[in-house]
């Protein structure tokens, strides 16, 4: 039994390759500088510049449209020029895009903002995502570490972020720098990233190309069904996720009178994942097979929506939100390093990262017409809203439930070099 195999079986993280630790490094930087700014920008929408509801919603829908809808870009890209070159593009634009966003002050600048942001992540995302699963798989092979504990690791830090992106936005609120402020902030993180990146990326391609590798896209990858099952099932999930930058700002307003506790909401959401991730993916890996795990994992949150009208307002009427935050939270960790750990078995390792920007494309596709929907149902009735949203996660899990075998189809002559 290898070193790294007995720290995994007594419960503690395993040693990760330095080419790992830069990806979940990586991982963190960006949600740092991502939710120093998202959490707040549908309040900046709403009341700074006085956009309508369903304007709202569709605002955010397509700035996670134009980055999840268009992963399918930098997963191909990535393919064809490696990594590097796709990452640091994306951090260049991203940079572009919060400061554009701090200055946008009508409906056609906010918009042009928001998708230059997303498309930005549809760059780096997929780039960083598809190694992550790649290095995890071959991390298994040579230690007999489940790649969902090493993929927890990576949601991990990816939630560490998260916990201080909101923290920082919301102590340049609370200083009175604004929401300007905020975006500058995380342009400011980016430009860092983009630093650590170029001189520490590696400058080729991980892979070899294969010859002939576009003509088998289509039975890779459209026509594969467990694969389209995958996307569809992970789509639900996505669409859930989203309103807690849609629905629960809603109803942290309706319950406080404000929206100053969602900081606190969104600090609770990252520590479940940075303290109780890695445990709860150990328990799950032991107890319950990946392609269960989704379902599980989407019945919890499907919980989550379903409890806010039903729990008694508690302390400062919030009770009702931290049910929700809790569950969605605990579900997204028991669903996504699942998820994300099955793509390698569905889809030839050549298109890897094509298959993992199609696997968020569609699921943006998806948040594009979901939020939309949601803005529109802001205004009705607290038990039909959250019984729609429930109803999301639930279709989900079914769906889940009919995922089987394996979409692969190997591919003579594909060589990964390390």
């Amino acid at each position: 039994m290898t070193t790294s195999t007995a720290r995994t079986r007594t419960g503690v993280t395993p040693a990760l390759k330095p080419y790992l630790r830069l990806l979940t490094a990586t991982q963190f930087a960006f949600n740092t500088g991502f939710y120093a700014v998202l959490p707040y920008l549908a309040a900046h929408l709403g009341d700074g510049l006085g956009m309508a509801g369903w304007l709202v919603g569709l605002v955010l829908g397509l700035r996670t449209f134009s980055q999840q809808g268009l992963f399918v870009v930098g997963g191909a890209l990535t393919d064809r020029y490696g990594p590097r070159p796709v990452v640091l593009t994306g951090c260049v634009l991203r940079i572009a895009g919060f400061c554009w966003l701090a200055q946008a002050g009508t409906t056609a600048t906010v918009i042009g903002a928001v998708l230059l942001i997303g498309f930005a992540a549809a760059l780096f995302s997929p780039a960083v995502e598809s190694e992550t699963a790649r290095a995890a798989v071959t991390y298994e092979t040579e230690t007999g570490t489940p790649r969902a504990q090493v993929l927890a690791v990576f949601s991990a830090a990816g939630q560490a972020g998260a916990f201080l992106g909101p923290l920082l936005g919301s102590l340049l609120l609370l200083l009175g720098g604004g929401f300007r402020t905020a975006c500058l902030a995380g342009a400011v993180v980016f430009v860092g990233v983009l630093a650590g990146h170029a001189r520490l990326m590696p400058r080729r391609p991980r892979r070899v190309p294969v010859p002939g590798a576009g003509v088998v896209l289509p039975r890779e990858v459209f026509a594969n069904r467990p694969f389209l099952v995958l996307c569809l099932v992970y789509s639900s999930y996505l669409v859930s996720y989203n309103q807690l930058y849609l629905a629960l700002p809603m109803e942290v307003e309706r319950a406080t009178g404000s929206q100053g506790a969602l900081g606190g909401l969104f600090a609770l959401s990252s520590l479940l994942v940075v303290f109780a991730q890695l445990p709860l993916t150990r328990w799950s890996a032991r107890r319950i097979a990946p392609r269960a795990a989704l379902p599980a994992g989407l019945v919890v949150v499907a919980a989550g929506f379903a409890a806010v009208p039903l729990a008694p307002d508690g302390p400062a009427g919030l009770l009702p939100a931290a049910v929700l935050v809790v569950l969605l939270t605990l579900g997204q960790m028991l669903l996504v390093p699942a998820a994300r750990g099955l793509v390698p078995d569905l889809v030839d390792d050549h298109r890897l990262g094509l298959a993992t920007g199609a696997l968020s494309s569609v699921s943006g596709a998806a948040v594009l017409v979901g939020s939309a929907a949601t803005g529109t149902l802001l205004g009705a009735p607290g038990p039909v809203l959250w019984a729609v949203l429930a109803a999301v996660p639930l279709a989900g899990a079914a769906l889940a439930l009919t995922l089987s075998g394996t979409g692969r189809t190997p591919v003579a002559g594909t060589t990964v070099t390390d």
